[in-house]
């Protein structure tokens, strides 16, 4: 799997929510787009990442 442009191995396909955990994000401050489409944030329990995706995290960050 590509994620953030890094190569990484899944062991197993994984739900969207279980490799954020596993990655340390927070889901409600994160949006994720697999393969250019945007996973909506109520879909991340049900939605499958496999090794053949391309995943990008981004973090939300508050400040002035």
């Amino acid at each position: 799997m590509k994620w953030n442009g890094k190569e990484i191995s899944l062991e197993t396909a994984v739900t969207v929510a279980e490799f954020l955990q596993k990655q340390g994000y927070q889901p409600q401050r994160v949006a994720v787009e697999r393969n250019g489409e945007i996973i909506r944030r109520a879909d991340f329990e049900k939605e499958m990442l496999c090794d053949t995706d391309t995943v990008e995290v981004v973090s939300f960050v508050g400040g002035g």
